[in-house]
């Protein structure tokens, strides 16, 4: 029977500065530029930034499947890193936190996008895996989603 992937490590180089990147992953607001699932998110409460504690919903969309998620920043170290958790709740136990890392390679940054399902009750489990099959392996997307990172963060030539 299928399973959801439970973790993952993805690494990118991107033609761009660590700063710039970190511009990019660093605002929730522009995740729908390079996210393959999440197309929108915005923060809740009075966060403005990524904080230890802020809280942000993102909506996602895989497939014919549709659903939002609040999330909490865990950990803030500009420009090196970013973690959050998805929240759980009632209609979605479930739980996962990312972490994204960026290391600079000579005016191009290897960014580091990780994953790992923290808490997933087995029957929940189960019928993810039918609904959104794309999460059995999210490897290659998740690879494509950090080369659309890169683009977004090289900065427009003027014309």
């Amino acid at each position: 029977m299928s399973r959801v992937q439970k973790s993952s490590r993805v690494e990118v180089e991107v033609d761009a500065s660590v700063e710039q990147v970190w511009d990019v992953i660093s605002d929730v607001t522009r995740i729908g530029e390079w996210s393959h699932e999440c197309h929108s998110a915005r923060w809740l409460g009075n966060a403005q930034g990524p904080l230890p504690g802020a809280r942000f919903r993102g909506r996602n969309r895989s497939g014919w499947a549709r659903w939002s998620r609040i999330s909490e920043i865990v950990t803030v170290d500009p420009p090196c890193e970013i973690v959050w958790r998805t929240v759980p709740t009632r209609l979605f136990p479930d739980s996962t936190q990312w972490r994204i890392r960026l290391e600079p390679r000579e005016g191009r940054t290897l960014i580091t996008q990780s994953f790992t399902v923290v808490r997933a009750p087995w029957l929940l489990d189960l019928l993810y895996a039918r609904l959104i099959p794309a999460h059995q392996d999210r490897d290659a997307r998740l690879a494509e989603d950090l080369a659309r990172v890169g683009a977004a963060a090289r900065p427009r030539e003027r014309t």
